[in-house]
């Protein structure tokens, strides 16, 4: 059973498809992540790298996207590929780019100069110098035929790629989408024309547009919506899907269980069905993905546990994956398995459930260590980036200092003091720095005091993060009035 569960209603749009009531996909929609892969820009070259083969490109965005030769049109025309890329683009020419990869961490967009223009039937490249049809058609005889119908219908220059839809339609039908879509690139060129400064000329529904694509995918099932509107768009555009509209009071995700799922896409640990779980730490650079045997023991031998629970992790590392939309360079840290079998097995494994995902994945195998590397295409932020932000207390490294540092640390500031003229000191602090910093039943005060020739006075604070201040110095009586205390 297939269902497409989609929330509408709301300034951030949602959707998650299920199979076998099990979460599978979940796509989040908001204003300020709203992903920039496939608009189109009209940019100008800011800098030009030869070392990297690379130029930047103002988009009119907050970051500079970032173009390699190898995706510039007048390369591929090129009968010299050895050239750098200053031999194709220099500081100050305007440029027609498209984004191919969201702005991720401190990098900004990835875009390419090969623009393709989506259709119903087929993708457009006006300058693509491309011919393809779509992987998912699979006869020889069909794919043959439409690729002579493509050398016919485009020129040199141009690049074409037929979509599955291709396959009902004529070839009239077809050429009239091509035609559409030559009128709508002129018609982006001559808006260029009145554009002074770098700036977005095309830009894509992508919500609507990858939900009508994923009910193409569906064999059967539903699709519930929370919007009418949306509702009688879907229809029309497919018609062997059954689309409902939920007219319940309580949110959509909550009312099918999504919600739940989404919070457990939050979270470091995802427990498996066994017993034993995953660790998933995420940074700019990579994802670690760690397995515990957890609470399963197993029931006949060390090496049937191990590779029972590593099998079962397999599966649910790809689905989080998918989930979580993490992307770059993955590696996991299997339970050791000494049997060149084994490994097989769960490379095997990975390979079958990596099957199911839309993004592009590679496995590299695994390293002398026993991690298993893989990659997984990046084109947009992960889960973790649109719904969560950077902690102010430990600022993303999941750590803070301990209260013992702080409080080692107030004592060696005091120190300074302690041939001053005061006779006291107030310090605002948490009480697990004042606790750390004077001992068990504040057995270490006398000591503390003689040896700072200080009196100390606290002011508790309750905090997140362990700190202090020191507040003031001067006169016990003084200080002790300001702590509140009787002299």
């Amino acid at each position: 059973m297939e269902r497409l569960i989609v929330n509408y209603r709301s300034r951030e749009k949602r959707f998650a498809y299920l199979s076998d009531h099990r979460v599978e996909k979940i796509v989040f929609d908001r204003p300020e992540h709203r992903s920039l892969v496939g608009n189109i820009y009209f940019g100008t070259v800011s800098k030009v790298l030869p070392g990297m083969n690379a130029a930047f490109i103002d988009i009119g965005t907050e970051k500079n996207a970032y173009l390699h030769r190898n995706v510039l049109p007048s390369f591929l025309a090129s009968p010299d590929k050895g050239r750098n890329i200053a031999s194709y683009v220099h500081q100050g020419e305007k440029i027609l780019v498209q984004v191919d990869k969201d702005a991720t961490g401190t990098k900004g967009p990835k875009v390419t100069g090969i623009i393709e223009i989506p259709g119903e039937q087929l993708i457009y490249m006006p300058k693509g110098h491309y011919l393809a049809v779509s992987k998912k058609i699979t006869d020889e005889r069909q794919k043959a035929l439409l690729k002579q119908l493509g050398g016919r219908l485009k020129t040199e220059e141009e690049g074409l790629i037929f979509r599955t839809s291709c396959l009902n339609s004529t070839e009239t039908a077809i050429l009239d989408e091509l035609n559409q879509l030559r009128r709508q690139f002129q018609e982006m060129l001559q808006h260029i024309v009145s554009m002074k400064k770098p700036g977005l000329i095309f830009q894509k529904d992508h919500f609507s547009a990858i939900i009508a694509e994923e009910m193409a995918k569906m064999a059967a099932g539903e699709v519930i919506v929370d919007d009418l509107a949306l509702k009688q768009q879907l229809e029309a555009k497919n018609m062997k899907i059954r689309v409902s509209y939920y007219r319940g009071k309580e949110n959509i995700f909550s009312a099918y269980k999504v919600e739940h799922e989404i919070d457990k896409l939050l979270k470091r640990i995802v427990w498996l069905d066994n017993g034993a779980y995953l660790i998933f730490d995420e940074t700019e650079a990579l994802t670690i993905i760690d397995v515990n045997t957890g609470k399963f023991s197993g029931k006949i031998d060390y090496h049937d546990t191990v590779l029972k629970t590593n099998q079962l992790a397999a599966a649910e590392i790809a689905r989080q994956l998918r989930l979580r939309d993490i992307g770059g360079i993955v590696l996991i840290d299997f339970i050791d398995m000494k049997r060149e079998q084994d490994k097989e097995e769960i490379i095997a494994a990975v390979k079958t459930e990596l099957a199911k995902d839309e993004k592009r994945t590679q496995i590299m195998g695994f390293t002398s260590l026993g991690i298993l590397q893989l990659t997984r295409k990046r084109t947009k932020a992960a889960i973790s980036e649109v719904m969560q932000a950077i902690c102010p207390v430990c600022h993303g490294t999941g750590r803070v200092l301990s209260a013992e540092t702080m409080a080692f640390r107030l004592e060696r500031e005091l120190l300074e003091y302690r041939h001053s003229e005061f006779e006291a000191v107030l310090v605002e602090t948490t009480k697990a720095v004042r606790d750390a910093l004077l001992g068990p039943n504040q057995n270490a005060r006398e000591t503390l005091e003689e040896l700072l020739h200080l009196k100390l006075y606290f002011s508790i604070r309750p905090s997140m993060e362990h700190y202090y201040i020191l507040t003031q110095f001067g006169e016990e009586r003084e200080i002790a009035e300001k702590a509140g205390v009787c002299y």
